[in-house]
């Protein structure tokens, strides 16, 4: 069969698709049945479903077959925008119910003419030596101290991860990356011509053993990874783990993106701290702060630091001049500081909900973030579970938006618990505990 031919037929399947004849959560045959079924060789029908998979149209589950992706009919840009369903257990911004006065509070006189002149003018991405000097004795923790010449802004966290991967991945070059990672990466790194290698976890992270074998087989310009409440899983890394895995990559001179915009919920330093010239710290304000009020922070070593001045400028990621105003002003009055302490204190009881509620069930988390990895039982499939979900005005995040490989996403979903308010997310859990004690089929059944 040629190429066109074989293309016909994903064509023709991503026509079933969008007129609904195949719907969310459905299951494709397998292999040899779809062969046999289009009279065409098992060969012809793995290069259709590799096609399929590489739109994005399905999704594999390991051990259980090739389903069509909760997400073909939205289309991938949809996942980055929040969709207004009523109990959003998809996106992780925490809003607090008194935070607004206290941003308020702080930004009181920022309208003002002479204020609001000096916020509106050109900003740079170095911002100024206030701010610089503002953000490194606010990240400072645990004996850990950045300078404030290390400091590089951009507008948000996604900027500052495109900003430093931009600028010491080369086009075509390889970055390794936890093998269910942060979505937004694959996006950028596909916009980049970044080719992103998946690495081996365990219950400790990374495993240094498959940075090694990852590097062996085709040199990594860099690895991407989120020491911290780790999301989707909310592993923090140990000591021990740090250590290790600092030696392979010191060894190997492999630079580490540390993705460290969870971290405000855990005490500990982060990576740099054992070792700040292999490093490159990304952290942003839209968590600690809110999602409508951000600023993006990169801590650079020096021998890097021209390089990511030029990947910021030529990628037009410099942040606004209000934004520095406001960051300034909520970073040194301490209004960051308050709201940190009053979100760790709402992570740890949102959390303490959440596993009340799914105590039956097999859930991988960490009682200072705000998500949770839900293991699915066997009768259910990921996407199904979420369209399921969705139908209850529950909406989730299936487990192929983290996997990196297509087709290698386990049987689970990802629970963001910041959104909701508490009565919501008490109903939400509720709806899906009853959701996971019925089979699929039983649930639909009663709609």
């Amino acid at each position: 069969m040629s190429k066109s031919e074989y293309l016909k037929l994903a064509d023709a399947i991503a026509a079933e698709i969008a007129d609904g004849r195949l719907r969310p959560g459905d299951r494709l045959p397998p292999q040899r049945s779809f062969a046999y079924q289009r009279n065409i060789a098992v060969s012809t029908a793995s290069r259709v479903y590799t096609e399929l998979l590489h739109r994005g149209l399905v999704v594999g589950e390991v051990g259980r077959g090739t389903f069509i992706s909760g997400d073909a009919r939205r289309g991938a840009a949809a996942t980055s925008e929040p969709r207004g369903i009523r109990i959003d257990l998809e996106f992780n911004y925490p809003m607090l119910p008194d935070q607004t006065a206290l941003i308020a509070k702080s930004l009181d006189g920022l309208e003002r003419a002479a204020a609001l002149d000096t916020a509106l003018r050109q900003a740079v991405s170095i911002g100024s030596p206030a701010i610089r000097s503002i953000a490194a004795a606010y990240m400072s923790q645990g004996g850990w101290s950045p300078a404030p010449d290390q400091f590089v802004f951009t507008g948000n966290g996604r900027q500052s991860i495109a900003a430093a991967l931009a600028a010491i991945v080369p086009t075509g070059g390889r970055c390794g990356v936890e093998a269910l990672t942060y979505p937004f990466i694959k996006g950028i790194a596909a916009r980049l011509g970044v080719v992103l290698v998946p690495l081996a976890m365990d219950e400790g992270g990374v495993r240094p053993d498959a940075v090694e074998k990852a590097h062996r087989e085709a040199y990594l310009s860099a690895i991407y990874i989120q020491p911290a409440i780790q999301n989707p899983l909310g592993m923090t890394m140990t000591l021990e783990r740090r250590a290790d895995l600092l030696r392979v990559v010191e060894k190997l001179d492999i630079p580490i993106i540390e993705d460290h915009v969870y971290g405000f919920l855990d005490e500990g330093p982060p990576l740099a701290a054992l070792a700040p010239d292999s490093c490159i710290i990304i952290d942003s304000l839209s968590k600690k702060v809110a999602p409508g009020l951000t600023l993006g922070f990169i801590i650079v070593p020096q021998r890097l630091r021209e390089s990511v001045i030029a990947s910021v400028r030529s990628g037009g990621w410099t942040a606004s001049g209000f934004a520095f105003a406001a960051a300034q002003r909520l970073i040194g009055d301490g209004t960051v500081d308050e709201l940190t302490r009053l979100k760790r204190i709402d992570a740890r009881a949102r959390q303490k909900l959440a596993a009340d509620r799914l105590s039956e069930f097999e859930i991988q988390t960490n009682g200072k973030c705000y998500h949770l990895w839900l293991t699915l039982p066997a009768h259910w499939r990921s996407q199904s579970f979420v369209a399921a979900a969705a139908r209850r005005d529950i909406a989730l995040t299936p487990s192929s938006t983290f996997a990196v490989t297509p087709g290698h996403a386990p049987n689970a979903v990802r629970l963001a618990l910041a959104a909701p308010a508490m009565d919501q997310l008490d109903s939400g859990l509720r709806t899906l505990a009853a959701m996971l004690n019925a089979s699929e089929d039983d649930f639909d059944s009663t709609e």
